[in-house]
């Protein structure tokens, strides 16, 4: 172990304990339960404890037991084999205690978590935002959100679904004959969108989808991210063209983290992510799609200078390696610097720089554990392999980023919004020669944060999961 993995290893306590305290607003040693519920919990099991992608908390029947003993034990040591981490080294014992009788005490009074509506207005640092909500009703589970033109807007949703918004409003007639997508314990399944440079001229629109080639959606299927593009005429979907499919060897069972996002950079290149699958140390093999970044170009054929181009047995659209699970790419302003948002396990979320033939390490060095808190990896560096340029710990389940470049929000010009699906967060990150040196919370708790876009109209648009809907901000 080098001196830079020792001292990251000594300090990693020291580093989560105060990403812990930025991650909570106010003094963290007098937070009531409700608060961290909401900060910590709300993600997953809901708002009001109805359950999202994770179980609803307001029950008579517990798995695991519904006695403070049980509860106060399952939130110390998680659950092995979910997602239910372990908060014991996260949160302190009297935090875990607080929260764990502010759920006990929603069982006799589901009233203290039922609410009153968010506030339609927000004061932040620099603006008074004003919080518009769109579209409350008709969507499932969406992804994906960009705009054709000032009037219209397409947003995927994950259960195969492509809706037109149009004018704010979502249109009740559905897009027929889209590619069949599968989706189990509530991942996989239709994801983002993309449309090509010039779509004014050709129309092509760019899907990515969990596929198998049995069209089965039992999840013992093997499957594999799927990249087609094709045309809406008369909300029907047509000319499609299959982009970027594996072998049906190369697909895999039981995959849990897929992706995907994508980017068009300056010089017309498509940039697609593929999770690690739930097979960390597939990210390391070239000759496998999992936990990857790749580039193509609009058509499907690979660029000459992709790292691995000519390179046999190795998938030669591949752009970087060592990826967990990028869940947001968008190309810096004024640098042309593409940063990547990439999902970590316990801890270790990252914003990375994308950089052509790189490795960013996963599973070999990680900010982050396991989730029942055992260690993935001692180390945090190794040479040849990337570092972020900041990371979160514990995890916010970093997802969308999306520069602000319109006027309309003039003062946070070239500034990054970084959404959050388990903290329900926007953050606004202050970047300088491409290091981050400021991070404000913008908003919380109006949903899991799934896309960000700017408008042409100079607003910002938002994707919720949880509920399902749309956002529009503008500053006062």
């Amino acid at each position: 172990m080098n001196k830079a993995s020792i001292a990251a290893t000594v300090f990693r306590p020291f580093l989560v304990s105060v990403c812990f305290l930025l991650a909570m607003p106010g003094d963290s040693s007098a937070q009531t339960g409700e608060n961290i519920y909401s900060t910590y919990c709300a993600g997953c099991h809901g708002a009001q404890m109805q359950g999202s992608v994770a179980p609803a908390l307001i029950k008579k029947d517990w798995k695991h037991g519904g006695d403070r003993n049980s509860i106060l034990n399952t939130i110390r040591n998680g659950i092995p084999k979910t997602e239910m981490i372990q908060w014991e080294g996260t949160l302190s014992s009297a935090q875990i205690e607080a929260v764990t009788d502010y759920i006990l005490k929603a069982q006799t009074n589901p009233e203290i978590v039922r609410k009153n509506e968010l506030p339609l207005k927000v004061k932040t640092k620099l603006y008074s935002l004003k919080i518009e909500k769109l579209v409350t009703e008709g969507l499932k589970g969406p992804w994906g959100l960009e705009f054709v033109d000032a009037s219209h807007a397409l947003i995927t949703g994950k259960f195969g679904d492509l809706y037109w918004m149009v004018n704010g409003k979502l249109d009740n007639q559905p897009i027929t004959d889209l590619p069949k997508t599968y989706a189990y314990d509530n991942v996989g399944g239709l994801m983002d969108l993309a449309l090509d440079p010039a779509y004014a001229q050709n129309g092509w629109i760019y899907l990515a989808f969990s596929h198998n080639s049995k069209n089965s959606p039992d999840k013992t299927t093997p499957g594999m991210t799927k990249v087609v593009r094709g045309k809406i005429k008369a909300h029907q979907w047509v000319d499609e063209q299959s982009l970027f499919q594996v072998a049906d060897s190369l697909q895999v069972t039981g995959g849990t983290r897929w992706g995907c996002r994508f980017l068009f950079d300056k010089q017309g290149y498509l940039y697609f992510t593929i999770g690690d699958m739930n097979r960390a140390q597939d990210s390391q093999i070239l000759s496998r799609p999992s936990g990857k970044v790749y580039r193509i170009n609009s058509d499907g054929s690979i660029p000459k200078d992709n790292p691995l181009y000519g390179k046999e047995g190795d998938l030669q659209a591949i752009y970087s390696w060592g990826n967990r699970n990028v869940q947001g790419l968008a190309q810096h302003p004024v640098t042309g610097s593409i940063y990547a948002s990439e999902h970590g396990p316990q801890g270790g979320d990252e914003l990375n720089i994308l950089k052509k033939g790189a490795n960013y390490g996963w599973p070999v060095i990680t900010y982050g554990i396991d989730y029942n808190g055992s260690i993935i990896s001692r180390e945090t560096c190794k040479e040849g392999m990337e570092q972020p340029i900041t990371y979160w710990t514990p995890s916010i389940a970093v997802c969308p980023i999306e520069f602000i470049t319109n006027p309309t929000f003039g003062k946070w010009a070239n500034n990054l919004l970084v959404g959050a699906l388990k903290f329900e967060e926007i953050r606004r990150l202050v970047i300088d020669h491409d290091k981050v040196i400021e991070q404000e919370i913008l908003l919380k708790g109006y949903g899991r944060i799934r896309d960000l876009k700017m408008g042409p109209d100079g607003a910002l648009y938002v994707l919720t999961n949880s509920p399902d809907a749309v956002l529009r901000i503008i500053p006062q």
